[in-house]
């Protein structure tokens, strides 16, 4: 079974929902998952746009999720520790936790959804940047799953 990354609000390469952005609740989307490779002990996910003016834009750090989780709610709310769901990094909005798509006036972004399986649990606190979670990752990262969604005002 290939580990795939999936969502009830959008498929791959559709329009991101306005409730899951900036210009609705700004609610993280619901995700899913399956086809996990064997041995992972817990998730990481990251969701960034690389089509932003200034560079990549970060939108969502979460990680320490549970290796038994095959899914994330709608509706996450922003905070340090999501029980049972994991541990919440800072966005490039400066925050931890999700901030939803909300581009210039112009061209559609695309946002990324990227699902890391990890061999071991993280030694990794909350707030912790894409970056310093990349770091953190190296060596374990067992698999990848990906959803790419876009949005444009």
């Amino acid at each position: 079974m290939t580990f795939s990354l999936k969502s009830s609000a959008f498929t791959e390469g559709q329009r991101i929902p306005i409730p899951f952005t900036c210009l609705g609740a700004n609610l993280s989307p619901p995700l899913n998952w399956n086809g996990a490779p064997s041995g992972t002990q817990e998730f990481a996910l990251i969701s960034d746009d690389p089509d932003a003016p200034m560079g990549t834009w970060v939108h969502w750090v979460i990680y320490k999720i549970p290796g038994k989780r095959s899914d994330l709610p709608e509706g996450i709310f922003k905070g340090d520790t999501v029980k049972d769901m994991g541990v919440q990094g800072k966005s490039s909005f400066g925050v931890n936790g999700y901030g939803g798509p909300c581009p210039p006036p112009g061209k559609d972004h695309h946002y990324y959804f990227k699902l890391y399986a990890l061999s071991k649990p993280l030694d990794a606190h909350p707030g912790m940047s894409k970056d310093q979670l990349l770091e953190a990752m190296k060596g374990l990262i067992l698999g990848q799953a990906q959803l790419m969604g876009v949005f444009s005002r």
